[in-house]
């Protein structure tokens, strides 16, 4: 299928939306971002809670959103996720484009914290799935993690670093790739925004 982004891109209207994303945070801009081209939700109240884990359920239908939200036909193997569900025409979706696999045969696990590397593995098959070119690759030596990216995730990550989607999470002046680490809310709109600009 022919994946694209269902809304234009265009500048990122400078405003607070919600209350506990001040201006001049690391992340305003993208969460502004997100948030004008319909890609994540608040949390409710006027909260986007940055700081909190993105889970698998989450991600998966901000990529669904990314399709074009079309209405899935067919179904999944997966026991854990009921008809119904937010979340559950979206990863109907993602498992029949082959874009997401269960974490075992019959289970998708839609509330589990999804981390970095997993992030970079599943934006790497939803852009190879839409007919994107993902063999652009990137050494990892910059980073003092490096050896902690997963053999599965190693050359999405490669990927991830090569097109800029992935810049690393600086500390005391040095970049890390935290590949094991959940990734939150407020990095997932920064990686949508990289990805966006950069490989769309």
């Amino acid at each position: 299928r022919d994946f694209c982004l269902s809304r234009g891109l265009g500048d990122v209207y400078k405003r607070q939306v919600y209350t506990d994303v001040p201006v001049g945070q690391w992340y305003f801009d993208a969460v502004h971002y997100a948030y004008d081209h319909a890609l994540m939700d608040g949390m409710g109240g006027g909260t986007f809670a940055p700081g909190l884990p993105m889970t698998r359920a989450m991600l998966v239908t901000v990529l669904y959103r990314m399709a074009g939200a079309q209405p899935v036909t067919g179904g999944h193997p997966f026991t854990d996720v009921p008809a119904g569900q937010w979340y559950s025409d979206a990863i109907a979706w993602a498992y029949q484009n082959g874009i997401v696999k269960g974490m075992t045969a019959t289970t998708f696990c839609p509330t589990l914290d999804i981390t970095r590397e997993q992030t970079a593995t599943v934006l790497m098959r939803y852009t190879e799935k839409s007919g994107g070119d993902v063999s652009a690759r990137a050494p990892l030596s910059a980073f003092p993690d490096a050896a902690d990216v997963s053999g599965y995730a190693l050359e999405a990550m490669q990927w991830a670093v090569a097109e800029k989607v992935i810049n690393g999470v600086a500390s005391n002046g040095v970049n890390y790739l935290c590949p094991g680490e959940n990734a939150t809310r407020a990095q997932i709109a920064t990686l949508l925004q990289n990805y966006l600009e950069n490989v769309i």
